[in-house]
C-alpha cells in the first residue's frame, strides 16, 4: 500500500520538526500526539475509502456471475484462461514476442478480480442468509 508509505514520509519531517522546536517537552510531546491523531484519521479514511472500492468491485463481479447471458457470466474466465494460454506460451518461448511487463500487470489483476469475485460469489448467499436471519 504505497499511500501509506507517502502518508507516513509526509508526517515524518512534521514530527521532526515539532523535535527541532525550542519548547517545552510537554508541548512537543502534545504536538507529536496531535500530528499522530491527524496521521491516524487519514489513514482510517484511507482504509475506508479501499474498503468501499473492494465492495465495489465484488459487486460488479457478482453481478456479472449471476447475470442472465452465457457471455456476460463468462467473459472473466474466458479472459483467464486466454492469458494462461499466452502465459504457457511466453514460458516455452513459443511466442514472436516475450509478454510485456504490462501484460503480466494485467493478469494479475485480472487472477486477483476474478478469486475475489468467485469467493464473493461463493459466500453472499451465507451472508445473505445471516442478515436475513437476524430480521
Amino acid at each position: 500500500m504505497k499511500i501509506f508509505n507517502f502518508l507516513s514520509e509526509v508526517i515524518k519531517p512534521v514530527t521532526e520538526l515539532i523535535d527541532n522546536v525550542h519548547t517545552s517537552t510537554d508541548e512537543k510531546l502534545q504536538l507529536r500526539a496531535e500530528f499522530l491523531r491527524l496521521q491516524n484519521a487519514v489513514t482510517e479514511q484511507l482504509l475506508d475509502y479501499e474498503k468501499q472500492i473492494l465492495i465495489s468491485q465484488t459487486q460488479i463481479i457478482t453481478a456479472e456471475a449471476n447475470g442472465q447471458s452465457w457471455l456476460q457470466r463468462s467473459w472473466r474466465p474466458i479472459t483467464m484462461l486466454t492469458f494462461l494460454v499466452l502465459v504457457v506460451c511466453d514460458s516455452f518461448g513459443l511466442l514472436a514476442f516475450r509478454l510485456s511487463e504490462e501484460a503480466w500487470q494485467l493478469l494479475q489483476i485480472g487472477l486477483g478480480g476474478y478469486v475475489v469475485g468467485r469467493s464473493a460469489e461463493k459466500i453472499a448467499p451465507q451472508l445473505k442468509n445471516m442478515m436475513g436471519g437476524e430480521k
